[in-house]
């Protein structure tokens, strides 16, 4: 189950911005709790106790035990508001925790026996998909974690969501959507291409050489060396034609 964290609160009779505003300038955060039937009750907590439970993180997974004139009121977390410029929180929603009610909450996903992993002992990495699990749980037995078990994972396996034991009483919230929770991928290797053919003669060649000199516009080409081969021969001028004989 998960553990009980206690808070103070006091309550409030005013509402809307003007009440709330004057709150924030008493140092407390104006907050409600609503649910179980009964109607929504507007509250403050203490500013610098709900900023450091904000961002101690978890904040909406941990239950509360509100103390409050004199009795307690237990809750959890549903939202809250930061400040758009300062992060400062400026409102939190608590849902009222009634006996034998079911809520709906993220469960936190852990892993444990890394190394019982082949895949991990040959290089492989630990691919959490879902950092929690989105189950139905008892509000009095809420799970604080769920643990996933390493041991025997080999590259490519993976664990999904109707693997796992879950807390009694809890059940994913949907049971057609099986989900994967945590995978063993193999290391990435990276393969360095091999140069172009072309590339490759322009870094052999000696830097800062000149380029061969192309030939000049209409000027015959040179015939190989060796090879004795002839300029081409200009072309023959046809035979003029014979002139008939003369009478004599």
């Amino acid at each position: 189950m998960a553990a009980i964290k206690q808070l103070a609160a006091v309550a409030r009779s005013g509402t809307g911005k003007g009440a709330a505003r004057s709150v924030r300038r008493e140092g407390r955060v104006p907050a409600v709790i609503y649910g179980g039937g009964v109607k929504p009750q507007p509250i403050s907590v203490d500013y610098k106790d709900v900023n450091k439970l904000i961002f101690a993180g978890h904040f909406l997974t941990t239950i509360f035990e509100l103390e409050m004139d004199g009795r307690k009121e237990r809750v959890l977390p549903r939202d809250y508001q930061l400040d758009v410029i300062t992060d400062w929180p400026v409102h939190v929603d608590f849902l009222r925790l009634t006996p034998g009610s079911r809520v709906r909450i993220g469960v936190p996903v852990h892993v444990v026996n890394r190394e019982a992993s082949p895949g991990v002992k040959k290089g492989g990495a630990v691919n959490l998909v879902l950092h929690t699990v989105e189950v139905m749980a008892p509000a009095d037995t809420i799970p604080e974690s769920i643990t996933i078990d390493l041991t025997g994972l080999d590259f490519h396996d993976s664990v999904h969501v109707s693997a796992i034991k879950l807390p009694e009483g809890c059940r994913p919230v949907s049971a057609k959507a099986d989900l994967t929770v945590v995978t063993i991928v193999p290391p990435t290797v990276m393969v360095e291409e091999a140069p172009a053919a072309g590339a490759a003669a322009a870094t052999t060649a000696a830097p800062g050489a000149p380029a061969a000199a192309a030939p000049a516009a209409g000027a015959p080409a040179k015939a190989e060396a060796g090879k004795g081969a002839a300029a081409p021969a200009a072309a023959a001028k046809p035979a003029a034609a014979a002139k008939p004989a003369g009478k004599k």
